[in-house]
């Protein structure tokens, strides 16, 4: 998958670009090399995709909390897309990866970001993709007043 994705980068014009074999030479890589985005796979070694994107999001010595994450998964159950948004994976990718996937991906990160969220047990893009929610029971937090921050 590794040698997939580097040609997929390469195809789009990616110049500068590090590969790892597991999740700690992934996160000496970032801890090392200023990255810009974050390829990761659902199935690692040492650590799996989702552990390796709380390690990015919370530890004290990651240094870009904010960094976009796109998790690549041949696994796209419903459970595993829920699992991943809750440790703060940016976008979803399903294998097989296409060329075409992959850069609608890295379009959407890098042309609408979404705010981050910080509560008590998550940290990572704000869930919420659809502004204008329809749902008004006890638990919608409200919207800030674009008003106010003028």
């Amino acid at each position: 998958m590794i040698n997939i994705v580097g040609a997929i980068m390469r195809g789009l014009g990616a110049k500068d670009f590090y590969e790892a074999r597991d999740a700690a030479e992934a996160f000496d890589t970032v801890k090392h090399v200023g990255v810009d985005l974050i390829i990761v796979d659902y199935q690692m070694n040492l650590l799996d995709g989702l552990d390796f994107i709380k390690l990015v999001r919370t530890a004290k010595d990651s240094p870009n909390h904010y960094v976009p994450i796109i998790i690549l998964t041949a696994h796209s159950e419903r459970s595993r897309v829920m699992a991943a948004r809750d440790v703060g994976v940016t976008e979803f990718c399903c294998k097989p990866v296409t060329a075409l996937d992959l850069d609608r991906k890295i379009v959407a990160v890098a042309n609408s970001p979404r705010e981050f969220v910080k509560t008590g047990s998550y940290f990572g893009p704000d869930r919420r993709r659809h502004r204008g929610s329809t749902h008004s029971g006890a638990e919608r937090r409200k919207s800030p007043d674009p008003e106010s921050s003028r």
